[in-house]
């Protein structure tokens, strides 16, 4: 698969929190970061995400918020 986004981190699952609709994805990215992502309870399912599972990270956005 090729992809037009750039931003992409290897990282490993580290916490799956399941709600009614939506999961909370927690991947360890290294060197003490972690990068929480939320999808559907289907998506997490399909890719059959659990602790300790090798991912990538895409990240592809218009806009990048930060706060102080």
């Amino acid at each position: 698969m090729k992809l037009s986004a750039r931003n992409i981190l290897k990282g490993t699952v580290t916490r799956v929190k399941k709600g009614a609709v939506a999961a909370q994805v927690n991947v360890d990215i290294g060197s003490g970061n972690v990068i929480t992502s939320t999808i559907t309870v289907d998506a997490a399912d399909e890719l059959g995400l659990v602790e300790g599972k090798d991912v990538s990270v895409i990240i592809k956005s218009s806009e990048v918020i930060l706060g102080v």
